[in-house]
């Protein structure tokens, strides 16, 4: 077993992994964040994702052993951050939730764009939440949520990026 320390949803915390465990078993199996599920375990569906150093990404294509030192945020963490608020309620404004089974990559996939853009175009939100599949074809739906939740933001002043990130307003 190896030692992995990473700082997830905010906290350090040490795992001890073998050297081919997968990001996506260790916070679901080691830190119980359901969340994160594993579907198509080729990093096409998107319903594994988290943020990694702020860029989405494919927890079941990330060995735990690679985050060594990384910072991780999941929607657990995020949302007991509240930063997840307006875009949820966007969501469910617009009609964009159905089943639910991709709402965990799509809202850490929206995030990721609201903290890069703070007035996204439909086609920055598009290509932000490519990698995150809907089966139940609300895609059209959770873009306008997006960017309503973008909206909201940049009316209410709220364009906070995290360390690091440099907001570009050219979405428009």
């Amino acid at each position: 077993m190896i030692p992995v320390r990473m700082e997830l949803d905010g906290s350090e915390s040490l795992f001890e992994v073998s050297r081919g465990e997968r990001l996506v078993d260790t916070l679901r199996s080691r830190a119980g964040l359901v969340s994160i599920k594993q579907g198509c375990a080729q990093g096409r569906c998107g319903a594994c994702t988290v943020l990694l150093n702020d860029q989405p990404v494919a927890a079941c294509l990330v060995l735990t052993l690679q985050v060594d030192g990384q910072r991780v945020d999941t929607l657990e963490g995020l949302h007991a951050r509240g930063l997840l608020r307006d875009l949820q309620e966007a969501l469910i404004e617009g009609g964009a939730v159905a089943c639910g089974h991709c709402t965990p990559g799509m809202l850490l996939a929206a995030h990721a764009v609201l903290m890069r853009f703070s007035r996204p175009s439909l086609k920055q939100i598009r290509e932000g939440l490519e990698g995150n599949n809907c089966r139940c074809g609300c895609k059209g739906r959770i873009v306008a949520a997006v960017r309503k939740a973008a909206l909201r933001r940049a009316s209410q002043g709220r364009l906070n990026p995290p360390r690091g990130v440099k907001v570009v307003k050219d979405g428009y």
